[in-house]
C-alpha cells in the first residue's frame, strides 16, 4: 500500500463527491476507514465487477486478512461487519454451505407468494398516512421503513415485541460514526435478542424461516453451528430490510427532485422498473461495503497491485456513476438511460440472495404510494431531508413530505 490513503468521512456526508476524489487516484484508490483500517476501493464498474467474481478475493478475515488474524481491529466497529460467522464472511465451500441453507427463503416461488401480503401491508400503511390531519408525513418512518421491516420479520417469525429493538439495533450497526464501545454493545445486544428468538422458536416452532433454519441445525445433521445460525439471522433480518428501506426512500427522493421525469412515470410513459433500476445505479442502498481480502497478489490493468492480505472495500456508489461505463452523464438521474446496469446487489457468488424480494417490494410500494398521493411533494417547511450518517448505508434518515 504505497500511496497515501484518503480518509473516508465516517458520516458519509457527501459520498458521491468523495467517490470522485477516489476516482482521480486511478482504478483503485487506497482509503482509510474509521479506526485506521486501510483498504483498496475499486471505483470503476468493470474492475469492481471483476473483483467481486474473482476467486482470488475472499470475504473470510479469519483466513485471508493478516491484520485481523493478528488480533487488530477486533475491538473496533469493523467487528460488527467481519467478526460474525455467516455467509457474508465465508469463502469457498464454506460460503456455498451457508448460502444453501438461506436460499430457500428467497426462491422465486416463495418471493412471488409474498406479493399479496406486501400489497396488504402497503395498503395499511398508506391508509394510516392518509389519516394525517395536516397532510404531512415523514416518509421513512411512515412507509419506507415499516414495509420491508414487517415483511422480513413475518418471513422469519420475529414477533412484534422484538421488532422495534431489532430495527433500532440494525440502524446502529449501519451508523459508522459509532464509537468502538457503542458498536460492541450494539452487536452484543442484537445477538442476544436473536438468541432469544432462536430459543423461543426451538421451544415452539412456527411456519417461518427461523424455525426452518433451526430444524436444519438440530434435526437434519447440518454442520450449521449455533453461532452461524444466530449470525445468519442477523444478516438476513438486517440486510433484508435496511437496504430496501433505502431503495424506496432514494427512489421517492429522486422522483420528487425530478418532477418532469416523475410526470412521465405517472403518465405511464416510463415503467416503474426503470425507476427502480436507475435508482439502484444512481443511488445504491449500500455505498461502500466492507470488506474483502486479496488471497494472492492481484495486478490491476493500470499497474496498481493489491497485495496478498490487503483489504478491499466494494465501492458501489462510485461504480454506479462510473463515466467509463455510463458516459459523461453518469452522475445524472435519467430514467430514459438505456444502460442502467449496476452492481447494487453485488455480483458473483455473493450476489444478494434477497435481490428479487427487494425489487418486488419496491415494485409494489412505489406505484401504490404515488397512486394514493399523486401530488406528493417534499415538505419544504419541515426542512430538507436528512441523510443517514454512514459511509456504508446510502439513504435518508428523514424524508418529510406533503401528501397533497
Amino acid at each position: 500500500m504505497g500511496q497515501q490513503p484518503i480518509a473516508l468521512d465516517p458520516a458519509g456526508a457527501d459520498i458521491h463527491a468523495e467517490a470522485e476524489r477516489l476516482r482521480e487516484r486511478g482504478s483503485a484508490a487506497l482509503v482509510e476507514l474509521p479506526g485506521g483500517i486501510r483498504a483498496w476501493a475499486p471505483t470503476g464498474h468493470a474492475l469492481l465487477k471483476q473483483l467481486l467474481a474473482d476467486e482470488r478475493v475472499s470475504k473470510d478475515p479469519n483466513l485471508h486478512w493478516p491484520e485481523w488474524i493478528d488480533g487488530r481491529y477486533r475491538e473496533s466497529w469493523i467487528n460488527t461487519w467481519v467478526g460474525v460467522t455467516n455467509m457474508f464472511t465465508a469463502y469457498g465451500a464454506n460460503h456455498r454451505r451457508l448460502r444453501k441453507l438461506v436460499s430457500p427463503a428467497f426462491t422465486k416461488r416463495r418471493t412471488d407468494a409474498l406479493a399479496p401480503r406486501i400489497e396488504e401491508i402497503t395498503t395499511t400503511l398508506l391508509d394510516r398516512m392518509a389519516e394525517a390531519p395536516d397532510g404531512r408525513a415523514e416518509l421513512r418512518t411512515a412507509f419506507a421503513h415499516p414495509l420491508p421491516m414487517q415483511v422480513i420479520c413475518e418471513l422469519f417469525g420475529l414477533p412484534e415485541d422484538r421488532r422495534s429493538d431489532t430495527a433500532r439495533l440494525v440502524e446502529e450497526i449501519f451508523d459508522t460514526t459509532a464509537t468502538p464501545d457503542q458498536a460492541t454493545a450494539t452487536l452484543q445486544e442484537i445477538l442476544a435478542l436473536l438468541a432469544g428468538l432462536v430459543a423461543d422458536k426451538r421451544a415452539t416452532p412456527g411456519d417461518d424461516m427461523t424455525s426452518a433454519l433451526i430444524a436444519a441445525r438440530d434435526e437434519e445433521g447440518s454442520s450449521l453451528t449455533e453461532e452461524e445460525l444466530i449470525s445468519t439471522l442477523l444478516l438476513v433480518v438486517g440486510a433484508g430490510h435496511e437496504t430496501t428501506v433505502n431503495l424506496i426512500g432514494n427512489a421517492v427522493h429522486a422522483l420528487l427532485a425530478h418532477p418532469d421525469q416523475l410526470a412521465r412515470v405517472l403518465d405511464g410513459e416510463i415503467p416503474w422498473n426503470d425507476v427502480i433500476e436507475e435508482t439502484l445505479r444512481w443511488a445504491p442502498s449500500v455505498a461502500n461495503l466492507p470488506l474483502r481480502y486479496a488471497v494472492e497478489d492481484i495486478a490491476l490493468p493500470d499497474g496498481t497491485v493489491i497485495a496478498r492480505g490487503d483489504a478491499i472495500l466494494a465501492a458501489y456508489a462510485a461504480a454506479g456513476r462510473d463515466p467509463l461505463r455510463h458516459g459523461p452523464t453518469a452522475g445524472v438521474f435519467d430514467l430514459t438511460r438505456v444502460d442502467k446496469e449496476h452492481l447494487a446487489f453485488g455480483h458473483g457468488v455473493h450476489y444478494c440472495v434477497g435481490a428479487p424480494l427487494a425489487r418486488l417490494e419496491a415494485a409494489i410500494a412505489l406505484p401504490a404510494l404515488f397512486a394514493r398521493f399523486p401530488k406528493l411533494r417534499a415538505d419544504e417547511e419541515a426542512g430538507p431531508a436528512r441523510q443517514s450518517e454512514s459511509f456504508i448505508a446510502h439513504g435518508w434518515a428523514t424524508l418529510p413530505v406533503r401528501l397533497a
